[in-house]
């Protein structure tokens, strides 16, 4: 099967790079936007040699995951960019669920720590970034932007899972959907990934759908009422996860109870925001 969007997607204008290898499929999004792209171009491959993520770490990448980028230009107001990553989880999230309705999930287990809900959603969402199954990291999100001009932007919306294998030598427990079970590959995973963007960025509306973006988000949120450790530059924040605001930042009751607001940050929970281990 080869890379191909969804009708869905097709219909609402995007259109689809898919590269038998890459060096980051960010670069080559934000590479096309400086050569005149309008964007709404998916950049998708199995084999992605340079990925990168947050705050310039690497992002493993064997021949067989998904890396996939969305490039988005827009003259709107930047900051609201920086809500497309929730658009992004909700949207695999949504593609995770079509596509593995039978992989091997327990729900609120985590390898540092209890803090699901029996009952709730299988693939949860990780503040800000990562899709999580089981506790433990699926699929990792990153935004980069670059300008075009004095009022236009591009974002290029990157998407990393682990579709046949993931990372053993990290700080935090990884999964991939080969070991839940789920026989996916990547093809077939970013096809109900493009629907389900096409239908989030729909709702989302530049903006002006982020509150039910911020809703649906929540329903599906990791650690909420929980123990959580946030470093922030250098410093760590404690305390427990109450929510996101209307700007999707982090917000944290600390044990004084005072109300924490976070823009950005590493977020742990669990054994490892008890134990003082950030």
């Amino acid at each position: 099967m080869a890379f191909a969007l969804a009708p869905t997607a097709a219909s609402d204008g995007y259109r689809l790079e898919a590269l038998d290898t890459v060096g980051s499929t960010n670069a080559q999004a934000l590479d096309h936007a400086r050569a005149g792209d309008p964007g709404k171009l998916w950049v998708v491959s199995k084999n992605q040699r340079s990925g990168r993520g947050r705050r310039g770490r690497a992002w493993q990448s064997p021949p067989g995951n998904l890396a996939a980028t969305l490039l988005v230009v827009a003259d709107y107001e930047l900051k609201l960019a920086s809500t497309l990553g929730f658009v992004a989880g909700l949207a695999l999230a949504d593609a995770l669920d079509a596509v593995a309705p039978q992989a091997g999930i327990s729900v609120g287990v985590d390898g540092g720590g209890n803090f699901g809900k029996a009952g709730s959603n299988r693939f949860e969402l990780k503040w800000p970034n990562d899709v999580l199954a089981s506790g433990a990291k699926l699929a990792g999100i990153l935004l980069e932007s670059a300008m075009l001009g004095e009022s236009r932007f591009a974002v290029a919306v990157g998407i990393g899972v682990n579709v046949i294998a993931h990372p053993d030598d990290l700080p935090y427990p990884a999964t991939s959907l080969r070991k839940l079970g789920a026989s996916c590959d990547a093809e077939t995973l970013f096809l109900a990934l493009s629907d389900a963007w096409a239908a989030n960025a729909r709702l989302w509306s530049e903006g002006r759908g982020l509150a039910a973006i911020r809703n649906r988000w929540l329903e599906r949120a990791a650690g909420i009422g929980s123990e959580v450790a946030v470093r922030v530059d250098n410093r760590v924040v404690r305390g427990i996860f109450e929510t996101i605001d209307e700007d999707c930042h982090f917000v944290i009751r600390d044990h004084d109870g005072g109300v924490v607001t976070i823009a950005a940050g590493d977020v742990h929970f669990g054994a490892v925001a008890s134990a003082g281990a950030v």
